[in-house]
């Protein structure tokens, strides 16, 4: 079982996103302490702490910098200030995400799921999911998420997506795009690829992930 720290001042949001986690079988410890987070940190032992930037005496930033210190686990901000600058802060202070409020617990969620997944390797838990960027997609029900912004793909978009995120940063070349859609690309028009390449590009921009794949002419496409 994980644990998750919540250092949320917020006593409202602190208690779902506990009690919402409790659900899905994590073990969650808040923290109500605020001169104390560093001490309740080495205490707990978190495997992932959710932090918002806001608190009492010292604010996110300062706690982030001091866990770096000491520890590698995920840090994932949450916080009502969503400029590029605290968002940025926060990545070069050590945070491994970020999460604007007000938040889709679901979200919230799933970027949990996906932080644990890539930083632990484990496999079986509630939500499959991947993430990279701001893209997260759901491989139990086969949609994908952009920042606050949910998208229904069609089959072949999914497996589409599915492809590109899992080789970020390669490109993919069309005949393999096209084994992964159909058993024999033979019998498949190319130009089915390309329309399909299409609409999930358009989704994904229209739900604010504007670039996220490029096309390399003559090579295929990637996710960078």
């Amino acid at each position: 079982m994980f644990k998750i720290m919540i250092v949320e001042d917020d006593e409202t949001i602190r208690d779902t996103i506990s009690d919402t986690l409790q659900k899905w079988n994590f073990e969650t410890f808040t923290t109500t302490d605020f001169t104390e987070t560093l001490n309740n940190f080495i205490a707990e032992k978190p495997h992932l702490v959710l932090l918002d930037i806001n608190l009492p005496v010292y604010d996110g930033f300062y706690w982030c910098q001091k866990i770096r210190e000491i520890s590698k686990a995920p840090i994932l901000f949450i916080s009502s200030r969503n400029t590029n600058m605290d968002m940025v802060m926060a990545m070069n202070m050590g945070g491994d995400d970020f999460v604007n409020k007000p938040f889709s617990i679901e979200v919230l969620t799933a970027k949990i799921n996906a932080i644990l997944r890539r930083t632990y390797n484990y496999a079986d838990q509630a939500i499959d999911a991947i993430q990279h960027n701001n893209v997260i997609l759901n491989l139990k029900d086969g949609s994908a998420t952009v920042g606050e912004q949910h998208i229904d793909l069609s089959k072949n978009e999914y497996k589409l997506l599915h492809l590109l995120m899992k080789n970020h940063g390669k490109i993919i070349s069309r005949e393999k795009l096209l084994r992964g859609l159909w058993d024999d690309e033979r019998y498949v028009d190319d130009n089915t690829l390309t329309v399909n390449i299409n609409r999930l590009r358009k989704k994904i921009e229209q739900a604010g992930a504007v670039g996220y794949i490029e096309t390399k002419v003559g090579q295929g496409y990637i996710i960078p």
